[in-house]
């Protein structure tokens, strides 16, 4: 989709958003005018100290037969100023969905959410990551499927068959924040099965509440959604690239999670074999505790550690790493929310923070604040190559 028609779009939703004219009932949805700025120059001329954009995300809903027949579709279109590959639009969502009473059938374009932690969502398998969008990996791309729920009397059971795959976005030359190296061929990537994109995957998920413990159980056997990166050129007229290649991998899930008065203990853990035929363990847990003031106003204390046995092999920050943070509820008309927290590497190797805070302003707006960024990295860390890109993101969105 063009530049153009993408401007196209967004203008006309954000003109028929404030003048009132879509269908009362059926249509809602957001067009938000964002701002990202960086406080120290790029390591590359081709990057920029702000970024600029809008974008539209209107949902039209419809349910009959006393609700047991609903139809959803939710799209999604950015128009970026300096980053033409976050110039972009997707169906996050276009599906059908028939509900009876032991199960309920979903076939189309949908979006699934596994996790509980806040450090990172490690079972989260089903959908591609957006990562044009924001780098926290909570930005996903619809993912073709049919899925079945079955509710019996012990828990929910959910079947998913996921035919194609959608390939990781990552920011384009321009784009900032991005890896120090290009990636090549991001639209023409390589896989380890003959069927490419074609490959049709399969996921389970068990979910039960047990008291005061919820608990579930997945495997996803299929295309990673996460690509490893094989290191390419390096010659006097070719600089290195990283070219994206998506293995088959079969990936068991659990989540664990109990709420015992102010306390809310967490745990994902996961078993992944199939990257370069090895097998690999990871796991994020801990714990919120929240203390209620007499005003209503709630402060929450955050403690997670994040483990994964590849150690410094691991393509993610996440080897060994504890999570500090908090989050604060104030509880008031206007829902205004903050959290924050620090990324500790216990190795030694770099910090990582993290602050998100959102305000509704009056019935149709909300303001929305991030500031990310990584100190104290030493050059071995991944995450050195973001030395340079802290980051302010103002989000100032008309809900409708």
């Amino acid at each position: 989709m063009t530049e153009h028609l993408l401007r196209a779009i967004i203008m006309t939703l954000c003109a028929s958003t404030i003048s009132g004219n879509c269908p009362a009932g059926e249509w809602s949805g957001n067009v938000a005018a964002e701002w990202t700025g960086f406080n120290k120059d790029p390591l590359s001329g081709e990057q920029h100290r702000s970024y600029p954009s809008v974008s539209a995300e209107p949902e039209y809903y419809h349910e009959w037969d006393d609700g047991k027949r609903t139809f959803l579709f939710r799209p999604f279109a950015r128009l970026d100023k300096n980053d033409s590959r976050r110039t972009h639009a997707d169906i996050r969502e276009l599906n059908f969905s028939m509900i009876e009473n032991e199960w309920e059938l979903t076939t189309g374009i949908g979006k699934v959410f596994w996790g509980i932690t806040e450090s990172q969502h490690l079972v989260d398998i089903v959908n591609q990551t957006d990562l044009v969008e924001d780098t926290d990996g909570e930005d996903k791309l619809g993912q073709p499927m049919l899925n079945l729920a079955l509710i019996p009397d012990v828990g929910t059971l959910d079947l998913f068959v996921l035919p194609g795959f959608r390939t990781r976005t990552f920011p384009g030359k321009h784009g900032r924040p991005r890896f120090a190296l290009k990636i090549r061929d991001q639209n023409d990537p390589k896989y380890e099965s003959g069927a490419k994109e074609k490959h049709v995957d399969l996921a389970a998920r068990w979910y039960q509440m047990l008291g005061n413990w919820e608990i579930a159980v997945s495997h996803f056997r299929g295309t990673s959604r996460a690509p490893t990166f094989k290191l390419t050129g390096g010659g006097p007229t070719s600089p290195p690239e990283l070219v994206p290649l998506y293995n088959q991998i079969n990936q068991t899930g659990l989540e664990v999670q109990g709420v015992f008065g102010a306390w809310l203990w967490k745990l994902e853990a996961i078993r992944n074999a199939g990257f370069d035929n090895k097998n690999y363990k990871a796991a994020t847990g801990g714990f919120e505790y929240t203390y209620v003031l007499k005003s209503g106003f709630e402060l929450g204390a955050l403690l997670e550690y994040s483990w994964d046995d590849r150690g410094r092999d691991a393509n993610t920050q996440f080897q060994s790493d504890v999570l500090v943070g908090t989050r604060l509820t104030f509880n008031d008309v206007q829902s205004t929310q903050v959290l924050a927290g620090v990324l500790i590497d216990t190795g030694g190797a770099g910090r990582s923070y993290n602050i998100e805070a959102e305000r509704r302003i009056g019935d149709s707006w909300k303001a929305s604040l991030e500031a990310r960024g990584v100190f104290h990295v030493s050059p071995d860390d991944f995450m050195y190559q973001f030395r340079r890109d802290n980051l302010i993101r103002i989000d100032l969105a008309r809900y409708f």
